[in-house]
């Protein structure tokens, strides 16, 4: 069995403290095998504010948690224009991680992170051609048997989010040519401030058979119709448990598990006694 925690726009500079100090509990009750955050460690990409999401992920780490991360379109500067456009990770890098696009092996699992944000797009994201030669490459040298997870901060598919949809990754089809070529079993993303999961197909037609979930905003003040929250992800034998953790006013509970099992091409949700067999 692999755990993962799925964090994301944890928005430092626009943050709540208590909910920091409960993810942190959280993590210490849950004992994840590895800490996804799906971008936006900040609210304006400012000094202070990395300084803030950097500490955190060291308190994560001593406390023997592995975590995995990539940038969100507010990790990249919007009113400083000369850093913004030649510089716009720089601060990421030195306070997160060097690395924009993060992978790990662990048992049954292997998790590839990708940077979608961009300097020319304030708000929407985008994939390159070279990002999603990247994709096919990586997982083509991993483990076939092991399920597949890739990482953004900006969903690969437009999502209901209300009475709103939210856009599409720029590049859509590409990627999504590309993630069924290697088989990638589940996208994790975040941005919306939305959690919620999904077959692929239910989605696009034309998709492949991937799990799509999407992780609430985890510590910030900004939300969306929905408390803050973040996702325990459960992966046993080849099937997934989705468990959306969200916050009661005084701590993270978990408020709704979605059991999936990969069958006939797609990933169906089942009951937990299924699930286990």
């Amino acid at each position: 069995m692999a755990r993962l925690l799925h964090l994301s726009d944890l928005h430092f500079g626009a943050h709540d403290q208590r909910l920091v100090e409960a993810v942190e509990q959280s993590a210490e009750t849950l004992k994840p095998d590895l800490i996804v955050v799906s971008g936006d460690f900040t609210q304006r990409a400012r000094t202070e504010q990395f300084k803030e999401a950097c500490e955190f992920l060291e308190r994560l780490r001593d406390g023997g948690h592995e975590v995995l991360g990539v940038p969100g379109n507010h990790d990249v500067p919007l009113y400083d224009v000369l850093r913004r456009f030649l510089s716009p990770l720089t601060r990421y890098r030195r306070f997160i991680d060097e690395t924009l696009c993060p992978f790990i092996e662990l048992e049954g699992v292997t998790v590839l992170g990708i940077n979608t944000a961009r300097s020319l797009t304030f708000k929407d994201g985008r994939i390159s051609r070279e990002q999603i030669a990247f994709i096919r490459e990586t997982f083509a040298r991993s483990d076939p048997d092991t399920m597949r997870v890739l990482v953004t901060h900006h969903p690969l598919f437009a999502l209901p989010v209300g009475e709103e949809m939210t856009p599409a990754i720029g590049l859509q089809e590409l990627a999504l040519d590309a993630i069924e070529e290697v088989g990638v079993d589940m996208l994790l993303a975040g941005h919306n401030h939305h959690a919620s999961s999904h077959d692929a197909s239910d989605l696009v037609t034309r998709s492949g058979g991937t799990l799509v979930v999407q992780a609430g905003t985890a510590t910030s003040t900004r939300v969306r119709e929905q408390s803050q929250s973040f996702n325990a992800i459960e992966v046993v034998a080849g099937n997934v448990t989705v468990t959306v953790n969200a916050w009661d006013g005084e701590r993270f509970t978990a408020a709704d598990a979605q059991p999936y099992r990969y069958q006939e091409g797609r990933w169906r949700i089942t009951d937990t006694a299924q699930a286990a067999h």
